[in-house]
C-alpha cells in the first residue's frame, strides 16, 4: 500500500411520483460507478415494497462484506504461498426493526475454502485461522461498518 488517497463515487437515478403514496410509488432505481460500465437494478427489500426480483441495498452491502473478507483471504493466502482453489461464502445479516435506529445487527460470514492437498502439511487449523483473522483485520468494508462482521470458516483439501 502506497498511502494514496482512493475516491470511490456512485451515481443514482431514479423517477416517479410519491405523490400516489407510500404503497403505490415504485422503488426501483439503477446505479453504477464509472468507470465500471454495469448497471445495477436496485430496490427495497419486498418487506418495504420493493421487487424480490432486485436487490436491495442491504443485500449489497452483506455482498460486499463477502467479497471484501474474499479478496482479502486471498491475498494473505497467495503471500503466505497456499494454494487456495475454491470459495464459497454464504454470507448472512439480521436486522431487528425493533431497534432504533434500525440497522444490521451482524453480519456473518461462513467461508468454506478449498486448498490444494499439496498444503495438507504445512496448513495447521491454527495457522489457517491466523490467515483468516490477518484477512478479515485488513478487509476495508469490515473495517468501514459499526455493524459486527463475523468470520467462520472452514477449511477442507482438493484431493487429486
Amino acid at each position: 500500500m502506497t498511502g494514496s488517497l482512493h475516491t470511490y463515487a456512485a451515481h443514482l437515478t431514479w423517477s416517479g411520483s410519491t405523490g400516489v403514496g407510500y404503497d403505490a410509488y415504485d422503488r426501483a432505481h439503477d446505479v453504477t460507478a464509472a468507470p465500471a460500465e454495469q448497471a445495477l437494478s436496485l430496490t427495497s427489500d419486498p418487506a418495504f415494497l420493493g421487487n424480490p426480483a432486485l436487490l436491495n441495498p442491504e443485500q449489497l452491502l452483506v455482498m460486499a462484506a463477502s467479497s471484501c473478507q474474499l479478496l482479502s483471504f486471498l491475498s494473505v493466502a497467495a503471500r503466505s504461498r497456499l494454494d487456495v482453489v475454491d470459495y464459497a461464502d454464504e454470507a448472512t445479516a439480521t436486522m431487528d426493526e425493533s431497534q432504533t435506529p434500525t440497522r444490521l445487527d451482524a453480519i456473518d460470514l461462513r467461508p468454506r475454502i478449498v486448498l490444494a492437498d499439496t498444503d495438507r502439511p504445512r496448513a495447521a487449523q491454527d495457522r489457517l485461522d491466523r490467515l483468516v483473522d490477518l484477512a478479515h483485520r485488513g478487509c476495508y468494508i469490515a473495517n468501514s461498518l459499526s455493524t459486527p462482521v463475523r468470520v467462520t470458516a472452514t477449511f477442507t483439501w482438493r484431493t487429486a
